[in-house]
């Protein structure tokens, strides 16, 4: 295919669709998306998105954000998603959002290492709410169309500059999309784990490609492990049960029914602590209970994690449910500054696969929906500001590289454990 579009974007998360939302209607956008359109972990967030209430709130909400990253936080870019936040509500609402309100006013609640209550959800969904919203108003603007089950095996690059997309339809045809620019929005690499919280398809693949393309990469042995998923022996995801629920009062117990812990730690602090605990009892799960909450809150403020439990055979409002940690969040990834540019020319990242640093070594709850939104707006206003029309490059490419996929996809996943792996040693060399 040598036909070319203005911009192409890999992912139709939240990140992916919100920088589109952003780019104006006489650019002609092309999405790919390596699964269904709804098939991405933004649909799966649950607990909700921060925001700066008022002034007021601004040291804390930096510190808590720095505190929980154990200050390898990247100050200007915590300093933009802070001070962005809520301009990207404003959008968000305008774009039929619905927030949880009471008496007309907006309700904000608290998760852990939040020093006060600054999240705004939607019932147990949020993720979904806000992203399903995206999608409805991308379908509606005649700019841009989505492909599906489409999946990125390489960009087309020449000298440090990006000029479109290699991709695979599953049937071992490729398919070659050029552009003026390309967004990467393709999300974290969960899919990499045997226990996680991500959609499995989600493998960090343009990780792989950018280490083969030559694109910085950084902290990519930064991945985060969720406390409080739903203990499990069946394979596949993992269901998180949201730090919001602990921040509405749920509490952890131990073997003995004892509380061992402080519920509201950071998610590195709180999941080392469950792991300590499970050693000492010789079990694969502690025990998380919401009872003293009352049946009522619990079935209106998390209607979906009390049905998921449900249907798994447990009655959340009147007993303890097993909880484990599990693979859920990548904190490193594809280099990028505040405008979300990569090292390579007219190639942007955004989402969970880009690493601004604004989350340092540990994500504070409630940040990732925020931080993707707020880098995919400046990201499309950067291609406004400087937008080149390229030429279709003449990369030699080798098409039969790309035809035994399951192949390339085994390739990948080795590049990227072996990279994290090297990761670590330098980390360790660099704090020896």
């Amino acid at each position: 295919m040598k036909a070319k579009t203005d911009i192409i974007v890999v992912g139709t998360g939240a990140s992916g669709l919100f920088y589109a939302l952003n780019i104006p209607p006489n650019k002609a956008i092309l999405m790919v998306t390596k699964r269904a359109v709804d098939e991405s972990d933004s649909y799966l967030a649950q607990g909700g998105i921060c925001v700066l209430r008022d002034a007021d709130d601004y040291d804390s909400f930096f510190e808590d954000t720095l505190k929980a990253g154990h200050y390898e936080n990247d100050r200007a870019s915590v300093d933009v998603m802070i001070r962005s936040s809520p301009e990207i509500i404003r959008d968000l609402i305008d774009l039929g959002v619905e927030f949880e309100k009471k008496n007309g006013q907006l309700v904000y609640t608290r998760e852990g290492a939040h020093s006060k209550a600054r999240i705004l959800y939607h019932e147990d969904l949020t993720g979904a709410e806000i992203t399903s919203k995206l999608l409805a108003a991308v379908k509606k603007r005649p700019n841009i169309t989505i492909i599906e089950n489409m999946a990125m095996v390489d960009l087309i690059t020449q000298d440090n500059h990006c000029s479109g997309i290699v991709a695979s339809d599953g049937t071992g045809a490729i398919h070659l999309y050029h552009s003026d620019y390309v967004v990467l929005a393709t999300g974290g690499l969960g899919g990499l784990f045997d226990s996680s919280t991500n959609l499995a398809h989600l493998t960090g693949d343009a990780i792989a490609i950018a280490l083969k393309r030559q694109i910085e990469v950084e902290n990519i042995s930064y991945i985060q492990i969720h406390p409080t998923t739903l203990y499990s022996q069946k394979p596949g995801r993992r269901f998180l049960i949201s730090e919001s629920v602990r921040g509405e009062g749920a509490v952890l117990y131990n073997r003995k029914m004892q509380r061992f812990v402080d519920e509201l730690l950071p998610r590195d602090l709180l999941t080392k602590a469950i792991h300590q605990q499970m050693e000492q009892d010789q079990s694969d799960f502690v025990w998380l209970s919401m009872q003293d909450m009352g049946r009522e809150l619990i079935i209106h403020r998390f209607p979906n994690i009390f049905r998921h439990c449900l249907e798994e055979g447990y009655d959340i409002t009147s007993e303890c449910i097993p909880v484990t940690p599990a693979q859920h969040y990548f904190m490193g990834g594809i280099k990028v500054d505040l405008d979300s540019r990569t090292s390579m020319e007219h190639l942007y990242a955004i989402g969970e696969i880009s690493c601004n640093r604004v989350h340092g070594a540990n994500r504070l709850a409630s940040n990732s929906l925020l931080e993707s939104l707020v880098f995919a707006k400046r990201a499309a206003k950067n291609t406004q500001n400087h937008y080149k029309t390229a030429e279709i490059l003449k990369a030699t490419l080798d098409l039969d590289d790309y035809k035994d996929l399951e192949q390339l996809k085994t390739d990948y996943k080795t590049v990227i454990l072996d990279e994290i792996e090297r990761s670590k040693v330098i980390a360790r060399i660099d704090k020896a």
